[in-house]
């Protein structure tokens, strides 16, 4: 007589298995592997070719600059073509500008303007893939599979990221960072080979629109008409924007001046991973009734580490704080990806999605940038408290929304212009960089 197999646990059990999210999310970790080892490669690329901290600022700008440039067309592109056909294109781009990117540092003939010209590409690609990845995952999800669909794939994209950014520093400790970067492209043409065999047959045509300012128009409208939508993507170009100046300019400062060096702040940036691979693994049991009162309660955690560097406290300190802030900003945005699943039409996800991302990450240049100015007149620790009342006061404030506070989550979502998928034909795509 054979024993029985051991069952597996109920959240397994209610996990989307098609084919579609195997290659979706297979294709995520890949590109997530590579990319974080990329980031680190690039500032040492930098740096080896004679470059300063300066430059090295001027490389991560010319990235940021076309991401917060073509978000919104990337919005209304994705909503219009095929959403795979825009990933792979996309990816195919990021493939061709980290491959040269690869070959100029491992010739010796990187300059600084090559650097910033294959990065800016690297970020216009960003600008369309991220829009076109969101609006596949949120189009894709049956609705009783959405939410551990969500925390499922943020935790293995959370899991990669950590891997890929201990990969790429040893990598670059045993060789050139030519060939991490070297790495990533050849990630990209995976991740862009596994898309292109996408089944999206269940996702309707899409109708011809009035051209692209009309369908900007329209997806503008969707987000103002949405109070809750409006109010949190507001208090996210704020919470955003300050976290990015603590964590990118204050951090590494008390760490130096305070904490003994770089080994401390590296650790509490560990544990807020560690945290958010907690807060995904928690998500996929939790279902709170009150999604986004649920979300935005869990914003509040997000001033804590502001305030532990302002104090500053001890690295045990710290990285419990790390640690508490990466469980909570996973049960907000899983919560906030279940929400904008549940009550966003299918034919404006992409562009609801471009808005909403264009809003977190359109002022983080100027954050770090006044980072250094604040400081100077109001000194570190000043400025810091400040982040973290920034923080707090925002947050109360999109608490005063009524649709924040009552949203609730529906047993059974029907998206509007989805037919019901058959078994097997869901898919998932990642939640976009950033916090969310």
């Amino acid at each position: 007589m054979t024993s029985a197999a051991p069952s597996p646990s109920p959240a397994l059990r209610s996990l989307p298995a098609g084919r579609n999210f195997g290659l979706l999310t297979a294709a995520a970790i890949i590109t997530s592997l590579g990319t974080n080892g990329a980031l680190i490669a690039a500032a040492f690329a930098v740096l080896e070719s004679g470059g300063d901290g300066g430059d090295v600022g001027l490389v991560a700008a010319a990235r940021t600059a076309p991401l917060v440039l073509f978000l919104l067309i990337g919005g209304a592109v994705a909503d219009r073509l095929p959403r795979h056909r825009v990933m792979v294109a996309a990816n195919t781009l990021n493939f061709v500008s980290q491959a040269v990117f690869a070959w100029l540092v491992l010739t010796g003939g990187a300059e600084l303007w090559h650097m910033m010209v294959l990065t800016a590409l690297c970020g216009t690609g960003q600008a369309f893939f991220g829009p076109a990845a969101e609006g596949m995952l949120l189009s894709s999800v049956s609705g009783e599979q959405a939410a551990r669909a969500f925390a499922f794939f943020r935790m293995s994209m959370h899991g990669a990221a950590i891997g890929g950014a201990a990969l790429g520093g040893a990598m670059i400790a045993a060789m050139d960072p030519g060939w991490v970067l070297a790495v990533d492209a050849v990630a990209f043409a995976v991740a862009g080979a596994l898309r292109a065999f996408l089944d999206v047959s269940h996702i309707p045509a899409r109708a011809p629109g009035g051209g692209l300012l009309a369908d900007l128009r329209e997806g503008w409208r969707e987000v103002v008409g949405r109070p809750w939508l409006w109010a949190v993507v507001l208090q996210f170009s704020v919470v955003v924007a300050v976290v990015g100046a603590a964590e990118a300019v204050y951090g590494p400062l008390v760490a130096r001046d305070e904490l003994g060096g770089a080994r401390p702040w590296g650790f509490a940036l560990a544990a807020f991973g560690v945290g958010t691979l907690g807060g995904a693994l928690l998500m996929m049991r939790w279902k709170p009734r009150r999604l986004l009162l649920a979300g935005t309660l869990c914003v509040f955690p997000l001033a804590l580490p502001s305030a532990g560097l302002a104090i500053p406290l001890p690295v045990t300190g710290l990285c419990a704080v790390m640690f508490v802030t990466g469980v909570a900003i996973e049960v907000f945005g899983v919560s906030w990806m279940t929400a904008l699943h549940q009550e966003i039409p299918e034919d404006k996800l992409s562009r609801v999605a471009a808005y909403d991302w264009f809003g977190s990450v359109a002022m983080v240049p100027l954050a770090t940038a006044a980072a250094g100015p604040v400081e100077t007149l109001v000194g570190r620790s000043e400025a810091l408290w400040g982040c973290a009342a920034l923080i707090v006061l925002v947050t109360a404030g999109v608490l005063l929304v009524p649709d924040v506070r009552n949203l609730t989550r529906r047993s059974s979502v029907a998206k509007i212009s989805v037919p019901e998928q058959t078994p097997g034909s869901a898919d998932a795509e990642g939640s976009l960089g950033g916090l969310r």
